[in-house]
């Protein structure tokens, strides 16, 4: 029973997210109220807020989905963590993960600029990517020390932020995913090429 309570819970989140994403690509992060949000959802205030503690983290949701995803990779890695971190951008890029930047769906650029262009809303990521920084520091640390992963740690989600701000803008720009693809391997390459812990 508490797994259907569970992916009852999660459809409902998914619903409302939905509903608040749909809305502020309409209309604008700022121009849509929280009780607007609710209602097209179908659920009170509330209950809107039972799943999500302020008005960005409806629109933050997908992001908040990757949490603490960098130090999973890094404490399942068998091999070098960084090396193992290469690899799992360089995956997400073949598979057009949105979290890299290279996926030109127009939902997705438009999801994006939203996020780029609302003030709160990137103030608001900016407090996911410290949480992640942490823990991923943690991860680090276990293999290289405190000091050193708590500095590889920020390099790394810094790499990946400036990487997928690269390649969102060129795909902003209108060019394609496939042609923006071997430029965007090239410079994940490079970048992260200069993380390698000796």
């Amino acid at each position: 029973m508490s797994g259907l309570r569970e992916l009852k819970k999660a459809r409902q989140h998914e619903s409302i997210a939905e509903a608040a994403i749909r809305l502020f690509l309409e209309r604008g992060f700022d121009e849509v109220s929280v009780a607007e949000v609710a209602a097209a959802a179908h659920v009170s205030k509330p209950t809107l807020f039972k799943y999500f503690a302020a008005k960005e983290d409806l629109v933050l949701a997908r992001i908040a989905d990757h949490q603490g995803e960098a130090a999973r990779v890094v404490r399942a890695a068998s091999g070098d963590p960084v090396a193992t971190l290469r690899v799992h951008f360089l995956d997400g890029l073949h598979r057009r993960d949105p979290v890299t930047g290279l996926n030109d769906v127009p939902g997705v650029i438009a999801y994006h600029r939203l996020v780029f262009d609302t003030p709160s809303l990137l103030q608001r990521v900016s407090h996911y990517m410290a949480r992640d920084e942490v823990v991923l520091a943690e991860a680090l640390g276990e293999r290289y020390g405190e000091l050193t992963g708590a500095v590889l740690a920020a390099q790394v989600l810094a790499t990946q932020r400036v990487l997928a701000r690269r390649t969102w803008q060129r795909l902003a720009d209108g060019a394609s995913a496939d042609a923006v693809y071997p430029e965007a391997v090239s410079e994940a390459e490079r970048a992260f090429a200069l993380l390698m812990v000796t």
